[in-house]
């Protein structure tokens, strides 16, 4: 938001007077009644934005005002600080909740109509009946399609207080007359564990994507699903994690570990130490775990692997990890906002920080990223810079190293052909599941037949449904795409996202990991152990 130059007096103005009390009253020895009570700082804000309101020459939205702000002050603390705004609280709250209440659809807004791609497993639209390809026309009497409709306010419709019912009428092709469906709102989850199947006889897979309140009920469902099935190994993926709830992450740990050992230690401002020892609930103490991590496992997931490193359980395979020591926890301020404010670090077993460095700002902070690519890290382990004064022996011997990040046991480099540029960024624009979605709306019973494993291990993607995707990238971008060296890559992705739209999340990552380099080492380990 671009702020005009006349107002920045009073932005400085805020930002101090903002400063002084937060500063001054965040000390959490301290009960919140008592950070909080009426103090002259705080009087002194209220006043200023008082005298903002009611006496400044123009309208101020002073809102706005205070929004920016507050960035700009956790902004100059750490990378990690932050602010949630009120409108966004909500769905940040059910993202990390791990559910949320509504008829369980996930949907595109296609050509101004609410078009379903999967009814949730789990939610209340799949126990109704709705399919993939379905038009939701109207809801509760009040059509809900059209330009005036944002996907903001489609949901807004769609959610409501749990075991209340909506009544919809969908267009489903095929049929003569639009079909009627009573849907009872309920939970619907956000499922943060995407897959868990067994590679082989004896080795399980689970791939977590955050740490959310769900997430270890989620793994233990998934855990003993496998070790029903025979899994006495297991890969535990958490690449591309950004981490969540350090609570969660402790639990998960725990399942490794043996009682007593020690899963983490974190350090406040007053140099008060807590520790977290590991229980007798693990279920896969005796379990050999590979744990998979690259440049975008963070936070939690380096909790984990720190944890398993330092007290030699398993064995961490992949890349540097992100380098995230810090601790947060959320406040909130009143008015349906909150921050996310640092309180402490934590640190691995062995007593490493792993925080990378951001005495040089956000900005550099930020693009170490790049720095990782640059140098080569990514590509050889003999580039991944380490500090003697941050080395740390494990109880068995084993040397690791703190300053940035988890170093893994065993390096494997990027795989430039699945995870490069022009790849990466059709994925996260949506392209590829937009074109997916449209290709397999125009004759669904293509796929009528296919059962999830039948897909998985037969279906092919042909050359001419390849060039059919290159054309729409064509028309959806200023650029001439043509894949020539990664047409077996984007085939693969294709196939994925085609098995995601068709069967879930798992479908999509047994897909893509039949070509996963990783994975692939994870086989030649074992089968070198043998």
């Amino acid at each position: 938001m671009k702020i005009h130059k006349k107002y920045l007096p009073l932005i400085i103005g805020v930002a101090i007077a903002m400063g002084i009390f937060i500063g001054g009253k965040l000390n959490f020895t301290d009960s919140s009644d008592r950070i909080f009570t009426t103090n002259s700082k705080k009087d002194k804000l209220n006043r200023l934005i008082d005298y903002i309101d009611y006496e400044y020459v123009d309208e101020v939205n002073t809102d706005s005002i205070v929004d920016v702000t507050v960035n700009s002050i956790l902004g100059n603390l750490d990378p990690h600080s932050t602010y949630i705004p009120r409108k966004n609280l909500q769905s940040v709250t059910e993202n990390m909740k791990g559910d949320f209440v509504g008829i369980g659809v996930s949907f595109y807004t296609y050509r101004d109509t609410v078009t379903v791609i999967r009814a949730l497993e789990g939610g209340p639209s799949i126990k109704a009946g709705i399919k993939g390809g379905d038009r939701i026309i109207v809801a509760n009497g009040e059509s809900i399609y059209g330009k005036n409709w944002s996907n903001e306010a489609v949901v807004n419709r769609l959610k409501g207080e749990e075991n209340t019912k909506v009544n919809l009428k969908v267009y489903r092709r095929g049929e003569p007359e639009l079909l009627e469906f009573k849907v009872k709102r309920g939970e619907v989850p956000i499922k943060s564990v995407d897959a868990a199947y067994m590679l082989t006889n004896d080795l399980g897979y689970i791939k977590i994507n955050r740490f959310a309140e769900s997430t270890y009920k989620e793994f233990k469902k998934g855990l003993n699903k496998l070790q029903d099935k025979g899994a006495t190994k297991l890969v535990l993926d958490l690449r591309d994690n950004p981490g969540g709830f350090l609570g969660i992450a402790e639990q998960i740990a725990d399942e490794f570990l043996e009682k007593g050992k020690l899963i983490l230690f974190t350090k406040n401002k007053k140099g008060r130490i807590e520790k977290s020892f590991a229980t007798n609930r693990g279920g896969f103490e005796e379990g050999e775990v590979f744990v998979l991590i690259n440049e975008n496992s963070a936070s939690a997931s380096e909790i984990i692997a720190g944890a398993l490193q330092d007290n030699d359980k398993g064995t961490i395979v992949g890349r540097r990890s992100y380098g995230k020591g810090l601790v947060q926890r959320e406040m909130a301020l009143g008015d349906g906002s909150a921050i996310r404010l640092t309180v402490s670090r934590y640190y691995t077993p062995t007593g490493r920080s792993i925080q990378r460095s951001y005495e040089n700002g956000n900005k550099d902070y930020y693009h170490e990223y790049f720095e990782r690519i640059d140098n080569g890290e990514l590509s050889s382990a003999s580039k991944i810079k380490v500090a003697d004064s941050l080395k740390f022996i494990t109880p068995k011997g084993k040397i690791v190293y703190g300053g940035g990040g988890i170093i893994p046991d065993v390096f494997v480099p990027i795989n430039n052909k699945m995870e490069n540029e022009t790849i990466n960024s059709i994925l996260a624009y949506g392209y590829m599941s937009y074109f997916v979605f449209e290709d397999l709306d125009n004759d669904r019973s293509l796929y009528k037949d296919f059962k999830q494993d039948d897909f998985i291990n037969n279906f092919k993607v042909s050359d001419a449904f390849l060039s059919r995707f290159e054309e729409y990238l064509n028309t959806k971008t200023r650029f001439k795409i043509t894949f020539v060296a990664y047409n077996e890559e984007v085939k693969l992705y294709i196939k994925a996202t085609l098995a995601e739209q068709l069967f879930g999340t798992e479908a999509y990552e047994q897909v893509v990991n039949s070509n996963d380099i990783m994975i692939d080492k994870i086989k030649q380990l074992i089968q070198e152990s043998i």
